[in-house]
């Protein structure tokens, strides 16, 4: 603008001056416009184009002014000449500013805005050209946008391949945008050479089997379009290199080729997958879309019969599709018993299981148990192996070919088992099979060959002597064969075997109790006993108790008390060491032996014992029978001193109910201060607050027997035992909570735990024994008890119903009123028996 046309106000003058002073000051000019901000626009551009006249390398002022330029022209048309204008003005900067890559973005963001694509184009395409290569990755991301926001897939294609020689590790976002634009010949090269790069690194976080399912997906998905890459060969590179992933890999190879037409092809790659796989998750996968493609070609082939009419060969074509997917519903349970087999070939147990799926099909079951019989390894074998040849053999016999099911169970003999118990069942069976078909005498023979001593012995656990070597040690094979000589043999056979086995070692109780009764049953008694004697030395306790009960038992029925120191020492020998757990069984043997045979003081002796040698648990029971006997023999006085032991032996529970039973046998002599005693001794143990009944029934006794004074002294005991028991802290009162229910009344505070609780009702029992004090009445000091001085008489008044009336009702005198009327009862002399005298 020329200068005549510039007008300038009065506060423009300090900037002027200022600008004449210091011309190449870009702090001066910048002061000067912003001074200016607020006036016209053509005003402020002719500052900053006369400061860039003076500072034509600011990229300050050239950026503040291109900003100003384009916001001048922000809400105006775009074909508007200001646009051009701008344009120039960016132009015009570039030539100063072509090396910084802000004013190369605003210009190329603005010819965007301009919607000038070829200009922007060619401007993005300078810009690259004019900044260093270390710049270039401001460029791109708005060049990629600009390329990606018009439809010229040409021009992106190529723009991406630019950027990919510069940024390789971005092909994912060309592949994506090839996908986008149906390239997928292209898109699927790409995807195929970044999944071959082992070192690329997926900017989206994927993973290389992800990238290779994408691509599998792809060429699954589009065979008429990929071109150039054989989509085949790639998926089934695919099941190799990710073998985790093989059913979706199969999956994707058949849709490429039922996509492609090739239906035949697809079903041929479904029947290998099916045969291959090794999982269940994968076979399951397969065999859905399988059968899901079988349904498919049925519907289509229906649909095109009722859309174009029926033809001659429709029908055979359909019922043969038909038939295709029955079939393969039918296999299933086969297959998956396959794919189990491929997992585990040694799983025993689905070997038995493909068996029973062949049922019916004898030439299937053959071989499968030759295969089975083959690959199995025993010691890789999870199950036993040697059913697998017992149920070969089976099947033969119940075929009738017996004949080649011994054939079997002899190859069976020959297999090198890791168990001996495995061998043994073979041989056992063998033997079951010739009893089946009544050769008893092949039977014997072939268990007899089964228990022959082997050229080299060896232990039977040794685990590095084949299991050949160590069956004569097994106790399965000699127990058929005692079996069966017992059976079939001689006495002197069968004796042999089981001498044979005693010598092994190899015996067990229930052996040994079965040699003694076969030798019972031939009346070989003393046979039978040296049997049993031979148990007890091979075996300890407790393995040893049930022959040593056997043969006690058998003993004593047999001789009864004609060997009663032999039978003796037989008893004492099995006391010897016997555990707790199994002497009181031996120990009631023993007394009544003694009690029938022997004498009565060794009866009760051996009772004494009992009751000591026994379990704590079972002591009680042991101290009831031993009562009961002696009551029997002696009489019910003998049972004191037994009372008396098993009250202090037993736990305070049992003591307790004993010590009732002890003065209940004293009432009923009539020894009721003995009885009272008893009850004095037993309250000791007895807490009022837990053990009520105990004191009720002491009460009940008192009011039949007793006086005023005998009733007072139990009250006294009472509240001495229960004060004894209050001074023993929380525990007790803890007790009393729980057997009460915790039982506070609904108007006391709820206490804030349980040692609170415990506090108040500590607090509760101390205010009531401070109530119950005692208290002097009629000069007589006694323990206050629960009931009343009238209370006390009238319960002494009440009848007795042992009460003997002496008819000395005349000279009764009036009582006073405070007195109570007392009755003796005289005792019986039959009592005292001979002490009646004295």
């Amino acid at each position: 603008m020329p200068d005549k046309e510039i007008a300038f106000e009065e506060d423009d003058l300090q900037f002027e001056e200022e600008i004449l002073r210091n011309p190449y000051s870009v702090k001066c000019w910048m002061r000067y416009i912003e001074s200016k901000l607020s006036a016209p626009a053509h005003t402020l551009n002719l500052i900053y184009e006369r400061a860039l006249k003076e500072l034509p390398g600011s990229y300050k002022l050239w950026y503040a002014y291109l900003k100003q330029r384009r916001k001048q022209v922000k809400r105006r048309c775009i074909t508007d000449p200001a646009f051009e204008e701008v344009n120039n003005c960016h132009e015009r900067a570039l030539v100063f500013m072509h090396k910084m890559p802000r004013i190369w973005l605003d210009y190329c963001q603005f010819l965007m805005d301009q919607c000038k694509v070829t200009r922007s184009r060619r401007t993005f395409d300078r810009a690259l050209r004019a900044l260093p290569i270390t710049q270039h990755h401001r460029i791109w991301p708005l060049y990629l946008r600009f390329v990606r926001a018009h439809p010229l897939p040409e021009t992106a294609v190529r723009v991406y391949r630019r950027y990919l020689k510069l940024c390789p590790e971005n092909a994912e976002e060309y592949i994506e945008y090839l996908r986008s634009i149906d390239r997928l010949d292209e898109s699927a090269s790409r995807l195929a050479a970044i999944v071959n790069q082992d070192d690329f690194v997926s900017k989206e976080g994927k993973s290389n089997y992800q990238l290779w399912q994408e691509l599998c997906t792809l060429l699954s998905q589009n065979p008429g379009s990929i071109r150039s890459l054989d989509s085949a060969a790639i998926i089934r590179g695919g099941l190799t290199r990710f073998t985790d992933q093989r059913g979706k890999l199969w999956c994707a190879l058949a849709e490429y080729h039922t996509r492609s037409g090739h239906f035949e092809k697809a079903r041929d790659v479904y029947e290998e997958a099916i045969q291959t796989v090794t999982t269940v998750r994968d076979f399951t996968h397969v065999f859905d879309s399988y059968a899901q493609f079988e349904e498919s070609i049925i519907a289509a082939k229906m649909e095109t019969i009722s859309e174009m009419g029926k033809e001659e060969d429709d029908d055979l074509d359909l019922e043969l599709r038909l038939a295709r997917f029955e079939k393969l519903i039918e296999r299933r349970p086969l297959l998956l018993n396959g794919v189990l087999l491929r997992q585990n070939p040694h799983n025993i147990h689905e070997w038995h299981k493909r068996v029973q799926l062949y049922e019916g099909k004898p030439r299937e079951i053959i071989n499968t148990y030759t295969e089975a019989v083959q690959t199995v390894k025993p010691e890789k074998a999870t199950g036993k192996p040697h059913t697998l040849w017992v149920a070969f053999a089976k099947f033969y016999e119940d075929n009738g070919q017996i004949d080649d099911a011994r054939t079997i169970l002899q190859r069976a003999t020959q297999v090198q088992y890791t168990h001996v118990d495995d061998l043994a069942s073979v041989w056992c069976q063998f033997g079951e099979v010739e009893l089946r078909h009544e050769n008893y005498e092949e039977a014997l023979t072939i268990l007899r060959k089964a228990t022959a001593v082997p050229a080299r012995k060896a232990e039977y656990f040794d685990s590095s002597e084949p299991v050949q070597n160590r069956l004569y040690k097994s106790l399965k094979v000699w127990s058929m064969l005692a079996d069966l000589e017992e059976s079939l043999g001689t006495f002197k056979s069968t004796k042999a075997v089981y001498d044979r086995i005693i010598d092994l070692r190899i015996a067990t109780p229930q052996i040994i109790i079965n040699y003694a009764l076969f030798l019972e049953e031939h009346n070989y008694y003393e046979e039978s006993f040296k049997a049993y004697e031979r148990g007890i030395a091979l075996f300890r306790w407790p393995n040893v108790y049930d022959i040593w009960s056997t043969y006690l038992s058998k003993f004593i029925a047999r001789y009864g008390g004609k060997k009663l120191e032999r039978a003796r020492d037989l008893f004492e020998q099995a006391l010897d060491g016997c555990p707790r757990k199994f002497a009181k069984n031996i120990f009631l043997l023993y007394a009544k032996l003694e009690e029938e045979h022997g004498l009565a003081r060794h009866a009760m002796a051996l009772y004494e014992r009992a009751t000591q040698a026994v379990e704590p648990a079972e002591q009680y029971e042991m101290f009831n029978i031993y009562i009961k006997r002696a009551a029997e023999i002696y009489g019910v006085t003998h049972t004191r001193s037994i009372y008396e032991r098993a009250i202090e032996i037993l736990a305070d529970d049992q003591a307790r109910e004993m010590c009732q039973r002890f003065a209940d046998m004293e009432c009923k002599l009539g020894e009721i201060d003995r009885a009272r005693a008893v009850y004095s001794y037993c309250s000791q143990m007895c807490d009022p607050r837990l053990t009520s009944g105990f004191w009720q029934t002491w009460r009940d006794f008192e009011v039949r027997h007793g006086n005023e004074d005998t009733l007072r002294e139990m009250l006294r005991v009472k509240r001495s035992v229960q004060a004894k028991y209050n001074t023993q802290g929380t525990f007790l009162v803890s007790q009393r909570l729980r057997a009460e229910g915790g039982g506070a009344s609904e108007d006391s505070k709820e206490p804030a735990d349980e040692m609170q609780a415990l506090e108040q009702r500590a607090a509760v029992v101390a205010a009531e024994a401070e109530r119950d004090k005692p208290q002097m009445k009629e000069k007589i000091l006694f323990v206050r008890s629960d009931a009343s001085r009238t209370e006390l008489a009238e319960l002494t008044l009440q009848n007795n119903p042992d009460e003997i009336n002496i008819g000395d009702e005349d000279s009764e005198e009036e009582m006073e009123p405070d007195e109570v009327q007392l009755e003796q009862k005289s005792v019986p002399s039959s009592v005292f028996s001979g002490l009646a005298d004295d």
